[in-house]
């Protein structure tokens, strides 16, 4: 039997998913990533270590591949350009990288094509920022453009006086001349969503469920699903996607993550090109996972609707600036004990402020009873020294 042999660009909890749904119909994978004890390592066929941007490793990737993608977003998208030039298959395209790579690019795509995004400027000196600032109003979010994920490289900015501690301090990446950071005004949200879109070659799309989001120190904590909002909301959300994916002539699965206003209107916040971490209760709750769509969608293969199966909850298991070393989960036997609950563990060795080690996803018939339950997790879970 002949299979497909994905390289994925990344080697993180995301590859490790979508080695594992590979695996499942007999797909060969091939990850790219600087770590040699990378998540995905302990699953995929192969591993190139080497950096995410480097080039002779994409080219190796892609030659050692029929189809080339990432879960992550630290590729090199002028190398992958090169390599849809030559004939190798790319999905998402180079482009759509570049353009999601850089916030500020993005937002200004996604406002070109009339897609509702919040007030957002380029920021290029002091003076600008605090002229803009001025305009914008407090708060405001300072976000660095590139080489940014879960919720790195924002800062919220309250009033004047923190942007003058701001300014004096050490904490901005480099010269605000070097346009490295961008300026958001802060939308007072109801809610966060998002939602997942896969778009496959032959241009079919279909749609996720609408979920909420609920964000700690702008990192995901917690996904309830379906998202606890009216259905003319969820309509509106789902088609903000789908047009937003259509705009980019988008090929594979992507996270769109949206702000929900007072009046009821949603506003586009980010754009991922890849299964998202807001998606990952589709392995238990939905007709087909999040990986599953991707794969479909990147080698050109029948997509259709991933129906919700059961309302779920996802508590993402966090590390914390208290341990440095190995680690282990206290209070497992109590969770487990719980019905409905689903154990996800990355493997990652290490532990940082904000690393994601894992997550949690608890089905239920309610979304209520999943939240009861969802409750009781994250109480009990706790990551500790080993």
């Amino acid at each position: 039997m002949k299979t497909a042999t994905i390289g994925v660009i990344g080697g993180g909890q995301i590859g490790k998913m979508l080695a594992l749904e590979a695996k499942r119909m007999a797909m060969e994978m091939v990850v790219l990533d600087p770590s040699p004890d990378c998540p995905a390592a302990s699953v995929c066929g192969k591993q190139i270590v080497a950096d995410f941007k480097d080039i002779n490793a994409i080219r190796k990737l892609a030659q050692e591949s029929d189809v080339v993608t990432y879960e992550i977003e630290l590729g090199n998208a002028e190398t992958l350009k090169q390599l849809e030039r030559e004939g190798f298959k790319i999905f998402p395209s180079a482009e759509n990288l570049r353009i999601i790579q850089d916030k500020y690019i993005q937002k200004n795509f996604l406002k070109s094509r009339r897609l509702p995004v919040p007030e957002f400027a380029e920021v290029s000196s002091r003076e600008d920022l605090r002229e803009k600032s001025s305009s914008f109003g407090y708060p405001s979010l300072l976000k660095q453009r590139r080489d940014t994920y879960d919720g790195r490289g924002t800062l919220s900015i309250k009033k004047s006086k923190e942007l003058d501690v701001l300014l004096d301090s050490h904490k901005l990446n480099g010269n605000l001349a070097d346009k490295n950071y961008m300026l958001e005004r802060f939308v007072p949200f109801v809610k966060e969503v998002s939602v997942m879109i896969a778009r496959n070659r032959s241009g079919k799309i279909v749609s996720f469920p609408v979920v909420e989001n609920i964000h700690e120190n702008h990192i995901l904590a917690m996904t309830i699903a379906p998202a606890r909002v009216s259905g003319a909301i969820s309509r509106r959300a789902k088609q903000a996607a789908v047009n937003a994916v259509k705009a980019l002539d988008g090929v594979g699965i992507f996270g769109v993550e949206m702000f929900v206003d007072r009046k009821g209107g949603v506003l586009i916040n980010e754009i991922a090109p890849r299964p998202h971490n807001s998606g990952h209760y589709t392995i238990e709750a939905c007709a087909h996972s999040q990986f599953e769509m991707h794969l479909r969608a990147v080698l050109d293969l029948p997509l259709v609707e991933p129906d919700l199966l059961s309302p779920a909850v996802l508590v993402n298991i966090l590390g914390h600036d208290t341990i440095d070393g190995p680690y282990r989960l206290s209070n497992l036997n109590e969770i487990l004990a719980i019905s409905g609950v689903k154990l996800h563990l990355y493997g990652k060795r290490g532990v940082r402020s904000g690393r994601k080690l894992g997550h949690i996803t608890i089905l239920d018939p309610t979304v209520s009873g999943a939240l009861k339950k969802a409750e009781k997790v994250r109480k009990f879970i706790k990551v500790v020294p080993a």
